[in-house]
């Protein structure tokens, strides 16, 4: 057995290609081991073979350098951030967040916070190390709150518990918190760092962070495409099971707005398959309460809160009286009444799920394009190629003279459906 030390950041290692006839080395796995440098590998070889061999075929093989443990900051802040994400939608109207408390290289606790109204990360985290915190190095992924909610302040518990330092992922705009945590737990003499991973924690709050400095949901817009580009009215096979992206993003969302024509049969409402979900709210577009045009719901069926939007009172309050739905009646529906029904319930996050009567959706596309709402999109695109049907509210999009921006592209894979996701550059 042979180990290597590598002193390098992120790079790619070129492999040699053998000849067919000749039996290159054996490795069965490279494992990490401690090295003499700050920002290095270590590489071991070891007997054994791999199912796929890149000596056989050439290429290249990635290695993803780290620091010795002890001095990279990030690495504990991304270990908050894993954490945190395994509360995904169970904490708002709050953020998520994660904390670990690390002693001489060691994680002795870890922490996050699990729903709305119980104990903070640091909290937890705090639990979990006992008397190993005091002068430990705690990490948590968003800054400490210093004022009394319904919990207590998370900086007097990081300063009874007598921690020597705290790394903070990202500063709280939440203006009863904004830096005051910082503050008070440096005036306590605790050595405070800001902005470790700051870009990665936005990211994981950024329902959150949106609502706090604009007063307005964050707002997706969804929609379903054939490989032409034309406009679905389907969900693909296998994404609406759990795991698929469709539960998965049930899950992430606090409302998600539909086309009452989905439900005109008495069809199910969608609902995520992830387990132990928090059900979003169903907000029902019914735009047009004709016979034709009726809301047909299942109660019984029905798994978390119901609100149909409506231009006719009447004619909806007589359909769903009996039946317990909450209706909110304008003289117009439009997204800016929506987002502030939303905002006023202490929603921070609504999908705009484009389906059923897709002529219900074109106003408030062309309304969110038009006043910056719409934040992020997610395009499923499907293994179908088809005409375009009905009038595409999607065409507001392609008509703009200087079109939309858009960055941050990512793509992911589910069953065999391929999800684009961006954001709009607003």
């Amino acid at each position: 057995m042979q180990a290597l030390g590598l002193s390098l950041l992120d790079c790619t290692l070129p492999v040699p290609r053998f000849p067919t006839n000749v039996t290159p080395p054996k490795f069965v796995s490279f494992h990490p081991t401690l090295s003499p440098f700050k920002f290095g590998i270590g590489l071991v070889l070891t007997s054994g073979c791999w199912g796929y061999n890149p000596l056989r075929c050439g290429g290249s093989l990635k290695v993803k350098c780290a620091s010795n443990g002890e001095t990279d900051d990030g690495f504990y802040i991304r270990r908050c951030v894993e954490l945190a994400r395994k509360a995904i939608g169970f904490t708002s109207p709050n953020p998520l967040v994660g904390c670990v408390i690390v002693k001489d290289g060691k994680f002795v606790g870890q922490g996050f916070h699990p729903k709305a109204g119980q104990p903070h990360a640091e909290v937890f985290a705090l639990r979990d190390a006992g008397d190993l915190a005091e002068n430990a190095t705690a990490y948590v992924s968003l800054e400490p709150c210093n004022h009394f909610g319904r919990t207590p302040p998370c900086t007097e518990a990081l300063i009874k518990a007598k921690v020597k330092k705290v790394v903070v992922g990202m500063v709280d705009p939440n203006p009863i918190v904004a830096s005051k945590g910082v503050d008070r737990l440096r005036d306590a003499g605790i050595e405070v760092v800001v902005g470790v991973e700051e870009e990665l924690c936005k990211s994981l709050n950024e329902a959150y962070i949106h609502r706090m400095l604009t007063g307005r949901p964050f707002l997706t817009l969804r929609y379903s495409l054939s490989v032409n580009g034309n406009l679905l009215d389907i969900l693909g096979n296998g994404v609406t099971d759990c795991g698929g992206y469709y539960s998965k993003l049930l899950q992430e969302y606090d409302a998600v707005i539909f086309s009452s024509s989905l439900f005109n049969e008495n069809l199910l409402l969608p609902a995520s398959q992830e387990p132990g979900a928090n059900q979003p709210i169903r907000i029902i577009i019914h735009q047009d309460p004709s016979p034709s045009n009726k809301i047909s719901l299942d109660l019984n069926q029905v798994i978390g809160k119901v609100i149909i939007f409506t231009n006719n009172k009447t004619a909806t309050a007589t359909e769903v009286a009996q039946q317990g739905i909450e209706t909110v009646a304008l003289d117009q529906i439009s997204l800016d009444a929506i987002l502030d029904y939303c905002n006023r319930q202490g929603l921070c996050s609504v999908l705009l799920d484009i389906r059923g009567s897709i002529s219900e959706f074109e106003e408030l596309v062309k309304e969110g394009i038009k006043n910056n709402y719409i934040n992020k999109f997610d395009a499923e695109i499907l293994p179908v190629w088809n005409g375009c049907g009905e009038p595409d509210p999607l065409q507001t999009l392609k008509r703009l003279e200087q079109g939309v921006k858009v960055e941050n592209l990512q793509s992911k894979a589910s069953n065999q459906s391929v999800v684009v996701e961006g954001y709009f550059k607003l």
